[in-house]
C-alpha cells in the first residue's frame, strides 16, 4: 500500500530564500496532514548547518511522521569536469543528509540542457555521474531517484532529460539496484507530452511519486506544446492546482502502477494555497489509493 508525504509547495520561498518561515514551523503545519511523511528539500536554509539535521529528525518523529525522501538538484550535464566533480561531491553530502533524517531515498537529475551538447554526449556525462554515486548511495542504504524534471529554480535552461525519449534513454542508461525513478505526471505536461505515454515507458523502474496536478490558466494543451514544449523560463499556461481537479488521470496512473507492484512513498506537491487545498488534496489521494490498492 503506497504511502503518503507532503511537500511544502507554498512555502519553499519563504523556507529557502527569505527566511521568513522556519522549518520547525513547516513541521508542526504539517502534523496537522493526514500523511505519514515530509519529504525533505536540501536547500531550506536551515539545512545548511548539520548540527540541525538530527534535531529536524527528531521534530518530525515527535509528530509521528517520518523524511523518507529528499529532494535536490545535481547539475551533472557541464562539459568541465572539475565543475562535475563538484556535483558529485554535493550530491554525496545531500545522500548523508538523507541518511541521517531516517530517509531511504534521494533525488539525482540529469543536468542543465546547455545548446552544446548533443544527446549522447549528455546522457554519457549524466549517467557516468550517476554512477559515481551509487556506491556511496548503497552503503548508506540510499536508493538514487530520477525525475522527469522540467527545471530547478536556480538554473538557466530547463532539464536535459526533460523531454521522454531523453529521459528513457537515461533511465535505461542506469542499471543499479539502487537506481529508480520518481514520477511526476504533471511535469510531463510541461514537456508537451503525455503522462501516461511516459509512465508505460518506465513504471517498472517507478520507486516513488510526487504528485501534483495542473491546470490550463488559457488556451489548450495544444497551445502549450506549441508554445511552451522546451522554452527556458516557467511554463505561464499552466499552473498548480488542487489534485484532482486538474490535467491529470489519476485513476490511469494507479491503475498502471498497481499493475507494476508499486507501493512506494507518493509525495504531494501542492498547496500553493493554502493548508486547507493541501488537506482537500490528502482526502482525494487517500480515497484513490483506498480504491486501487485496497483499505
Amino acid at each position: 500500500m503506497p504511502q503518503l508525504a507532503a511537500f511544502p509547495k507554498a512555502f519553499m520561498v519563504a523556507l529557502c530564500k527569505e527566511g521568513t518561515r522556519t522549518v520547525s514551523e513547516w513541521i508542526q503545519l504539517a502534523s496537522q496532514l493526514d500523511v505519514q511523511g515530509l519529504e525533505w528539500y536540501a536547500g531550506f536554509l536551515e539545512m545548511a548547518e548539520e548540527k540541525n539535521w538530527p534535531r529536524f529528525r527528531q521534530e518530525v518523529e515527535d509528530t509521528g511522521k517520518v523524511i523518507p525522501m529528499m529532494c535536490c538538484s545535481p547539475d551533472f550535464t557541464h562539459p568541465n569536469a572539475a565543475f562535475r566533480d563538484k556535483e558529485i561531491a554535493k550530491q554525496k553530502r545531500w545522500i548523508d543528509m538523507t541518511h541521517t533524517l531516517g530517509g531511504s531515498y534521494c533525488r539525482v537529475l540529469s543536468g542543465q540542457r546547455r545548446p552544446e551538447l548533443t544527446l549522447d554526449e549528455g546522457v554519457k556525462l549524466a549517467a557516468d555521474s550517476i554512477y559515481a554515486c551509487l556506491p556511496y548511495a548503497q552503503e548508506r542504504g540510499i536508493t538514487l531517484i530520477i525525475e522527469n524534471h522540467y527545471k530547478d529554480d536556480f538554473w538557466d535552461y530547463p532539464e536535459f532529460a526533460q523531454k521522454m525519449d531523453v529521459f528513457c534513454k537515461l533511465v535505461d542508461a542506469v542499471n543499479h539496484p539502487n537506481f529508480g525513478v520518481n514520477y511526476d505526471p504533471s511535469n510531463t505536461y510541461l514537456a508537451g507530452e503525455d503522462p501516461i505515454e511516459l509512465l508505460k515507458r518506465v513504471s517498472h523502474r517507478v520507486v516513488t511519486m510526487h504528485a501534483s496536478d495542473r491546470y490550463l490558466a488559457e488556451g489548450t494543451i495544444e497551445d502549450l506544446r506549441n508554445e511552451e514544449g522546451g522554452a527556458q523560463g516557467y511554463a505561464k499556461r499552466l499552473r498548480h492546482g488542487e489534485i484532482g481537479k486538474g490535467l491529470n488521470d489519476y485513476d490511469a496512473i494507479f491503475t498502471e502502477l498497481k499493475s507494476k507492484g508499486f507501493d512506494g512513498w507518493i509525495s504531494i506537491e501542492d498547496g500553493v494555497d493554502g493548508m486547507e487545498q493541501l488537506a482537500r488534496s490528502v482526502e482525494f489521494l487517500k480515497r484513490k489509493i483506498a480504491q486501487h490498492w485496497g483499505v
